[in-house]
């Protein structure tokens, strides 16, 4: 039993050196790809939701459909006040309709009658008032009602004219203004109405789903969190004793252990690092005053790496 017991002790320990030889021989890192959020404009609550944490979605799909009682209301306003505002300003364009016309038309008459009685009692006095047949303020207060009459008929004269000719053309436009100020209030109603659907702004993997059916969406809140495939890159931590290995450019290929998958790609970028958080390798060994760079690298084909989860570990050599 003491052999057996030996044997076993020996092979764990050609294992853990063989391991650690490995590690040491390797540097880790992580997958990464770009994050994107979705957020609402409006205040809803969430009627419905088209997607799952893990759907891969389209640019234009629908994820969610948020309930705004709201917008019917202004819908109703808008409408409203559009009609409104078409009847003013065709009423200013076309004038007065037939029966006004026909109301100003017998007023026209009428004023003509007393003008005309008027100016023909004025012609008879004017003769007795030479003789001295009646005195000159039974004259004058004839002339009041002559001038008085003619000066009502001129002005039935030019209301007719006005409604036969149109408004002027400054109501016109004030009539206009106030037309297009309640298309624009109805086209605000319809922008609203759309924006109770959530729409992907790009293609997108669904990662984080924030809210839940009945839940209210404030404007600016996120409601979904994605990645972009199409983005995917590899991190690492480098010390600066090691750069010497890595130059901008080079090809390089990158293990991906749990897919036993390996992937050629070009170190797009270096740059130096000072907040240990921003470390990618998991159990780093270089010397402490080592100062630490990181290098991101690019797969030289992206639908290689599709496949790939996100933040899980890839490595390379050294």
């Amino acid at each position: 039993m003491k052999k057996i017991f030996l044997l076993t002790g020996v092979l764990l320990s050609i294992t853990a050196c063989s391991n650690k030889a490995e590690m040491t021989n390797i540097i880790q890192g992580k997958v990464d790809r770009e994050e994107i959020a979705v957020v609402g404009k409006i205040a809803g609550r969430i009627e419905k939701i088209l997607v799952q944490e893990g759907d891969y979605v389209k640019k234009g799909d629908t994820l969610a459909i948020l309930n705004i009682p709201e917008v019917e209301a202004k819908r109703a306003q808008a409408q409203g006040a559009v009609k409104s505002a078409e009847a003013q300003y065709d009423m200013s364009v076309h004038g007065a309709t037939k029966n006004q016309l026909q109301q100003l038309n017998a007023k026209k008459s009428a004023l003509t009658e007393q003008y005309q009685f008027a100016k023909k009692s004025l012609q008879r006095l004017e003769v007795m008032v030479k003789d001295s047949l009646i005195p000159q303020q039974q004259y004058d207060e004839v002339f009041a009602k002559y001038q008085g009459a003619k000066a009502q008929l001129t002005a039935v004269d030019a209301e007719i004219a006005d409604v036969k000719n149109g408004v002027r053309i400054e109501q016109q436009i004030m009539a206009l203004g106030q037309q297009d100020r309640a298309l624009g209030a109805l086209q605000e109603v319809e922008i609203a109405e759309n924006e109770r659907y959530i729409i992907a702004p790009q293609d997108m993997q669904v990662d984080l789903i924030t809210l839940k059916l009945g839940e209210l969406a404030l404007p600016g809140y996120t409601l979904f969190k994605g990645t972009l495939k199409e983005t995917t890159f590899f991190r690492f931590t480098i010390a600066e004793s090691q750069l010497k290995n890595y130059q901008i450019g080079n090809e390089i290929s990158v293990n991906a252990p749990y897919l036993n998958k390996e992937i050629k790609g070009k170190i797009q970028n270096i740059k130096q690092i000072g907040v240990y958080a921003n470390i990618a390798t998991a159990y780093p060994d270089y010397d402490v005053q080592d100062p630490l760079y990181e290098m991101i690298v690019r797969p030289a084909n992206i639908a290689d790496a599709n496949e790939i989860l996100s933040k899980s570990m890839v490595t390379i050599k050294k």
